[in-house]
């Protein structure tokens, strides 16, 4: 390579490289790509927040001190794909259990009686955590079996079976 040392660049005047609007533009820039690290964090807080939710009203409704928290989450993640807004569910009901003072025996009564839009909440939470089926018909999921609170209360008697010959429901049906 030939030529002085200001034609190669050696002795340019690299002083406005920086200048105020590019300092702006690569603050603009590093906060954007540091706030999406932060996004999936704030959703994971919101999610915590909604599955501890679900464990406590989990908790009121079946009666139990304490529910296995891996389940819960398992049944949590498939409920919120059937009920999208189920954490504001969940904290409206809970907000209406203290507010009110309501037993869990008293839940259920009050909810329809009222005509609530919560008032299937209840009933789906037991079914995901008694039975380990979430969704109706066609669209439902076993989620748990040998570790739903069905077999759990009659523990001391009874063991799940530990599998069946077809789809969920088809023990029910007439042999051929």
């Amino acid at each position: 390579m030939s030529g002085s040392p200001s034609q190669l660049g050696a002795s340019a005047d690299y002083s406005n490289v920086l200048d105020p609007q590019r300092r702006h533009i690569l603050r603009g820039v590093t906060a954007l790509c540091l706030s999406s690290f932060r996004l999936p964090a704030v959703a994971q807080i919101a999610s915590d927040k909604d599955s501890g939710a679900f464990l406590s009203v989990s908790k009121f409704l079946t009666g139990r001190a304490s529910l296995n928290q891996e389940q819960g989450a398992r049944l949590y993640e498939a409920l919120i794909g059937d009920l999208p807004d189920l954490g504001m569910q969940l904290r409206h009901l809970l907000d209406l259990i203290h507010d009110r003072n309501i037993k869990p025996e008293q839940l259920q009564g009050v909810l329809e009686a009222e005509g609530s839009a919560l008032a299937r909440l209840p009933r789906t939470i037991m079914k995901a955590w008694y039975i380990g089926v979430v969704g109706e018909g066609g669209g439902a999921r076993a989620i748990t079996f040998e570790t739903s609170l069905m077999y759990q209360t009659v523990s001391d008697r009874l063991s799940p079976p530990s599998y069946c010959y077809g789809p969920h429901g088809s023990w029910a049906e007439t042999p051929t």
